[in-house]
């Protein structure tokens, strides 16, 4: 059955809501009497559109229908969640709820985008109290999991449950908060960290970006994979979380911050987070903890690398370094032309294999079209070829998977030219562990203009390049699996 979900303020973070409800087939119903308001949501939902249904390995549902509404009540009638998503001022927040309260079903959840009111101030002098709770999410909505749900005891549990329930079905995580406190938790680290900041700028000791560099750098990148005890957990070695606190407790009274009201490090504090910390991580040795650690960075630091981004950007520029002086960074001019050219030679990544251990199949084509870039690139056929408007595309591939390759292998793959004329490039690549080949790849290109899409010739220096190559390669005996048929005797 399909649900309802009311917006009530179609601001940033309500045009979030939106896309992250609408995106996982909630039909959508926005009230704000912002006249930019529909081309505001619709530019949040492009963005949506473009990212989330990315993240799932299976298609999302049915995208519903979005409707704008000119009054409160027309929008939250019949609504199953509503979410209020008005400036933090607590008086028109007080009257947006009683509009609701007015029209809505009594048991719809209603939830409050606040960052800083308690669930308890949102609820005075409601009509039914009971029915408000705050649904702290964060930018992007309709990306970030986390949503801060914190109730009073006003709230009744089922109702808790429901939106819980719901959260996780439009693929969010509700942290339930069991007291409430201002700014519920996320925040108060960041309101923190903040003010950290703002004396570090205004005592000179560090600029916004560099800042900014500690922290997408640093912890940054590890706080997003294990948080902040279970990165400390790790940090305390073999010893655990115990030993950690007993070696950096200490540092809770030096003046290492403007932030100086600290709780007393006591036995009690130590006992009941090394407590806690082995209930959520005692599964795992640290060894173990330390392997996870660092799959999920690997991960995470090479998806920013296919971003040119952050701690990734530096990786593309240390990768640009060790290429200069090599075959890895030369062009055809610079190498002979009657030899396979070098156009890989790299390290199978962590997250490269499957559940077998070895190299997925997906990564095999990876692997052999990174060295037809790198052949583009090495006759002339660069980035700034690509962006005056010319290209090649692959038009065929076959791949001969002939030995295993295992995450930390060390791959070479030498490419030859079969033939290269006019607008025709056909390349053979050979992929090597050492002496022990194990794939081989065929790709059969055309050069295209990116403008009419279609085929034309390259420019004559890149055409003089590849039939240099062409010329070259042919003397050389023909490889063996050359235009092999699929499950042709090998």
């Amino acid at each position: 059955m399909t649900k309802t979900a009311a917006i009530i303020g179609g601001g940033v973070i309500g045009g979030g809501w939106a896309a992250r409800f609408a995106l996982n087939g909630w039909q959508v119903r926005i009230y704000d009497p912002d006249p930019q308001a529909e081309r505001k949501v619709g530019e949040v939902m492009a963005n949506a559109r473009r990212s989330l249904p990315g993240l799932t390995d299976l298609a999302l549902p049915a995208e519903g229908a979005i409707s704008f509404h000119a009054t409160i009540a027309e929008a939250v009638a019949g609504a199953d969640w509503i979410q209020e998503s008005v400036p933090e001022r607590l008086d028109l927040k007080h009257g947006t709820f009683a509009q609701i309260q007015a029209a809505c079903g009594e048991g719809a959840v209603i939830g409050s985008s606040t960052s800083g009111f308690k669930p308890s101030e949102l609820q005075q002098n409601a009509t039914r109290p009971g029915q408000i709770m705050v649904a702290h999410p964060f930018n992007p909505v309709y990306l970030l999991p986390l949503v801060e749900l914190v109730a009073t005891d006003a709230v009744d549990a089922g109702l808790v449950d429901t939106a819980k329930e719901i959260l996780t079905g439009i693929g969010m995580y509700p942290l339930h908060l069991k007291k409430e406190i201002d700014a519920h938790v996320a925040d108060r680290f960041l309101e923190a960290v903040w003010r950290e900041a703002l004396w570090l700028v205004k005592d000179g000791i560090a600029t916004t970006e560099e800042i900014d560099n500690a922290i997408r750098y640093g912890f940054g990148i590890r706080w997003a994979q294990m948080g902040l005890f279970e990165t400390y957990r790790v940090a305390g070695g073999e010893a655990g979380m115990k030993h950690f606190m007993a070696q950096f407790g200490p540092a809770l009274k030096w003046p290492w911050t403007k932030l100086m009201d600290v709780p007393e490090f006591t036995e009690e504090l130590v006992d009941l987070i090394a407590g806690q910390s082995d209930a959520q991580s005692g599964a795992y040795s640290i060894r173990a903890l330390e392997r996870i650690r660092d799959n999920n960075l690997v991960a995470m630091m090479r998806g920013l690398k296919a971003q040119n981004w952050g701690a990734g950007a530096l990786l593309n520029e240390q990768e640009s370094r060790m290429r200069a002086g090599t075959v890895h960074g030369a062009v055809a001019a610079d190498l002979p032309a009657d030899a396979p050219v070098e156009t890989a030679r790299r390290t199978v990544p962590l997250d490269w294999t499957d559940y077998n251990g070895h190299m997925t199949e997906a990564r095999y084509l990876q692997a052999f079209a990174d060295a037809t870039d790198r052949f583009m690139a090495i006759i002339g056929c660069d980035a700034d070829y690509i962006r005056s408007g010319g290209s090649y595309f692959t038009a065929e591939t076959h791949i001969r998977h002939v030995d295993e390759v295992l995450a930390g292998a060390v791959i070479t793959i030498r490419t030859r030219v079969i033939l290269g004329q006019g607008k025709k490039m056909h390349l053979w690549h050979e992929m090597f562990e050492g002496d022990r080949l194990l794939a081989t790849g065929e790709h059969f290109l055309l050069h295209v203009s990116l403008e009419t899409r279609k085929p034309t010739p390259p420019s004559p220096a890149i055409e003089a390049a590849l039939v240099r190559f062409a010329e070259g390669h042919a003397a050389l005996p023909l490889p063996d699996g050359l235009g092999r048929a699929i499950g042709a005797p090998r």
